[in-house]
């Protein structure tokens, strides 16, 4: 009898409880409801990572670079862009007469140390003959601390960026083939770079970078796209593959891995960079190059 009334009391007790949740659930406005993910229907198309570079999470993600002593081989240059304004960018010229362009997307802390190492490494692996540029699309300014990173992000001026990549596109001339590479906010840039590239553009790499959502924006694009892309919750598994069936819509070709690693993982500035994944990543990006050259 006693485990009888106490079955009934628990039965109760449940009902109880889910109705009351349900209830509760219903009260709260879904601008109130915390997320794990960024929802695809909130994700503005063309502001990339701007929509959360000023939130505490996302800035977590991103550990101030480690110090970097490094005696780059190339130079610092300055070009014209569109707008009659000069830019900047870290230039190795191939050692030939060589139409062949490597454009290098900056992470969100600038075009630092780390950029440049990675530039000059990509001009060693792909043979001295292929010219790499790696653009300043920050104007000068550089930083190793999260939140003022941040703040560079949410501020760019998105017209000034376009103007940056044109100005490149023009330094290199119109008989260059470029083909594009970047991470983090770079990783975004490198895929509109391809896009603003035109027939020009010869293939596009971009790790952890938030994609293009516009199905006609992407039929635009020439070439095809690498993704390297890591294990997080804002570029995430279904903003991923949503990339995907929008390149597919568009009658493009993605070819993606999702990395069990961290938003940043192949940045050997970062505290939580994996060594293992990064090598594996770039063993991708530089076959993918080759064959592109």
């Amino acid at each position: 009898m006693i485990k009888s009334m106490i079955t009934l009391q628990v039965l109760f007790l449940s009902i109880w409880a889910f109705f009351s949740v349900t209830k509760t659930n219903e009260a709260v406005p879904a601008s109130q409801i915390t997320v794990c993910h960024t929802p695809l229907e909130s994700l503005p198309e063309k502001d990339g990572m701007k929509q959360f570079a000023l939130d505490p999470a996302f800035q977590a993600l991103h550990l101030a670079p480690l110090p970097l002593s490094y005696d780059a081989t190339g130079k610092d240059i300055t070009f014209k862009t569109p707008d009659g304004m000069d830019a900047k960018g870290y230039f190795i010229k191939a050692k030939g007469n060589s139409n062949k362009w490597l454009f290098v997307y900056q992470e969100w802390w600038g075009l630092n140390d780390y950029i440049k190492r990675q530039s000059d490494t990509y001009y060693k692996d792909l043979g001295e003959d292929v010219n790499v540029l790696a653009l300043d699309m920050y104007d000068g300014k550089v930083t190793s601390n999260p939140q003022e990173a941040g703040k560079l992000v949410s501020g760019v001026n998105e017209t000034r960026l376009e103007n940056i990549v044109k100005g490149g596109i023009a330094y290199a001339g119109k008989n260059a083939k470029i083909a594009n590479v970047g991470w983090c906010f770079g990783g975004g840039w490198s895929l509109r770079s391809g896009l603003l590239g035109g027939s020009q553009t010869v293939g596009t790499v971009m790790y952890y970078g938030m994609p293009v959502r516009d199905v006609e924006q992407l039929k635009k694009l020439n070439g095809d796209v690498l993704g390297l892309f890591a294990t997080e919750t804002r570029i995430s598994k279904e903003v991923i593959e949503e990339f995907d069936a929008n390149m597919k819509a568009a009658g493009k070709k993605l070819t993606y891995k999702i990395f069990d690693g961290v938003h940043g993982f192949a940045n050997p500035s970062n505290p939580k960079y994996d060594e293992a994944l990064a090598k594996e990543a770039y063993a991708m990006s530089l076959a993918y190059l080759k064959k592109k050259f």
